[in-house]
């Protein structure tokens, strides 16, 4: 019975004690908005500098009949609006990645195998890498999508197509690093 009331004695005591500390919160990964704002601008630079090599094809502006089978577009429910990337820009981000990933595969596939844009491809990698720099995890895995092989007379149709559409990813892009790149 003395155990026992030792334990009751000391019970009190325990609650008069500190909790214990918790443990210190990891700060979050912090992306670097001016450098990503800085990449961007420079890829939509390097991308309004491209001249088409088909003449013929300056004046197309080309479609695909299927969307599922070209890169992810940026969208309202992307969370990329000012407001929503002032609380939580996680997602937007996500779709951004998602994106510039499928840009670079599409630039080192056979479409581009005739024209290659290294300059363009560099760029994009830097972003990508300001990007993925706060998440390192993610950095070492590969991201590499198969592409499909395409015919030689079809490759022209398909980098204008590319191109027109990385510009536009880009242009959204551009204006989501340029809000959160700005001071609030």
């Amino acid at each position: 019975m003395a155990p026992l009331r030792h334990l009751c004695l000391c019970l009190p005591l325990l609650l008069l004690l500190p909790p214990p500390a918790a443990p210190a919160p990891t700060p979050a990964p912090r992306t670097d908005w001016a450098a990503c704002r800085s990449l961007s601008l420079e890829l939509s630079q390097r991308l309004m500098s491209l001249k088409e090599p088909h003449r013929v094809l300056e004046d197309t502006h080309l479609s695909e009949e299927d969307p599922e089978n070209w890169p992810p577009r940026i969208r309202c429910s992307d969370a990329c609006d000012p407001s929503t990337l002032d609380t939580n820009n996680t997602h937007c981000l996500q779709r951004i990645l998602q994106g510039l990933k499928h840009y670079r595969d599409l630039l080192g596939s056979d479409i581009f195998t005739t024209r290659p844009l290294h300059q363009l491809q560099a760029t994009l990698n830097q972003l990508l890498d300001q990007l993925l720099a706060p998440h390192q995890q993610e950095r070492n895995e590969p991201h590499r999508h198969h592409m499909e092989p395409s015919e030689a007379w079809a490759r022209p149709l398909l980098q204008r197509l590319a191109l027109q559409r990385l510009q536009s990813f880009t242009a959204i892009m551009g204006r989501v690093f340029t809000h959160s790149a700005s001071p609030h």
